[in-house]
């Protein structure tokens, strides 16, 4: 892991909850030589989670020998929210929100309404329902309006106005009405803020590829790769931005490695037809025509009413060289489609064999 993230040194660990006790082990290794540089168990009340994750910061850092800013030392002494339901709340709803699909976000959505209902006061909380809102609005039309949507991530600004998650979920919203100048300020200030905020670079990476902006995309995609490992979405997102831009060597890497990824998604959540979808995209990328064929297959017997199930299902079809049933997907779901998706399938390479069609034309002026 050490030489493909490219780190000096590696931390791993684990996290065990009985009752109201929790038990966390953790230690430093070399990523060189495999040797332990320190390790450690805690045994605490849930109530102190706060206080281990703090000494646990401060002890990696003087391990490290790391010096941080007077910025980072505020964070780290830092508690996000005084009430350990609200904050278990939060880190279900961070979950099921990664998983991208309508049930998922609503699902989130309601861990973080919870979480707040718990801590009017818990700002990362109100970011967490406006990302909620804007994926419902970006990819499911649900009856949101956008400025309830600033509103909110305002709100979380308001709470705590250094907030990284609070500026992304702010850029987010600002994206979806295309006002993208002010979006690209509040990513970056997202991201100086936190520089490993996964979803400031996920969410920034998605607006980019819409303007058509594929290098700035490509970087940032690679960056949330980096950030969690165990991300096959951005992974995988990268292989049609790779060849567009003519990264043919990059290719075959992503896709064997957003595979892998997206066959665990699977096999731990497989009610969600995002790691089918999205690894069949992958599994046509290399050629493995059969497996592609079964995995969207799987993703629309999931759920075949889904906006991304059908959407990802075109461009595997479209790989695959089925270009009619491609288009008739592509009919079906752009007379709704908001500007982002049209936008996508102006920029998608995962569509380049459909371009020469008849119908391809009609398709352009229905993502007009």
């Amino acid at each position: 892991m050490s030489r493909r993230f490219n780190v000096t040194t590696v931390l791993e660990g684990s996290v065990r909850k009985v009752g109201q006790r929790v038990r966390i082990t953790a230690q430093l290794i070399h990523g060189k030589d495999g040797l332990h540089l320190w390790a450690d168990r805690y045994d605490r009340d849930l109530t102190d989670i706060f206080a281990i994750q703090d000494e646990i910061t401060r002890t990696i850092v003087e391990q490290l020998k790391v010096k941080l800013l007077p910025e980072e030392k505020k964070i780290v002494g830092q508690a996000p929210t005084e009430n350990i339901d609200a904050y278990t709340y939060y880190l279900r709803g961070r979950q099921f929100l990664h998983r991208h699909s309508r049930a998922y976000y609503t699902l989130a959505r309601r861990m973080f309404s919870k979480a707040v209902e718990l801590d009017p006061l818990y700002a990362r909380a109100y970011s967490g329902i406006a990302d909620c809102d804007s994926f419902l609005f970006l990819h499911y039309y649900e009856n949101i309006a956008v400025e309830s949507i600033l509103a909110t991530s305002a709100k979380a600004l308001d709470l705590e106005g250094g907030l990284s998650e609070a500026h992304a979920s702010r850029a987010l919203a600002l994206s979806l009405g295309e006002r993208y100048p002010e979006a690209e300020t509040e990513f970056e200030r997202a991201i100086a803020l936190n520089p490993n905020l996964y979803e400031a670079h996920y969410f920034f990476a998605r607006a980019s590829f819409a303007q058509g902006k594929l290098d700035q995309a490509a970087r940032l995609y690679e960056r949330a790769v980096e950030i969690k490992p165990d991300d096959y979405q951005s992974q995988i997102l990268l292989i049609q931005i790779y060849r567009s831009l003519g990264r043919d060597e990059d290719i075959i890497d992503a896709a064997r490695t957003g595979i892998k990824l997206a066959e665990g998604e699977l096999a731990m959540h497989p009610d969600n037809p995002r790691p089918a979808y999205l690894g069949a995209l992958a599994l046509a990328e290399i050629g493995e025509i059969a497996r592609a064929r079964e995995w969207t297959s799987r993703a629309l017997a999931i759920d075949p009413d889904d906006v991304l199930t059908q959407y990802n299902a075109a461009c595997v079809y479209s790989l695959l060289d089925d270009a009619e049933p491609a288009l008739d997907l592509l009919a079906h779901l752009l007379p709704q489609a908001n500007h982002e998706t049209k936008a996508w399938v102006k920029q998608d390479s995962d569509f380049a064999k459909l371009h020469n069609h008849p119908r391809w034309q009609k398709i352009l002026e229905l993502a007009t």
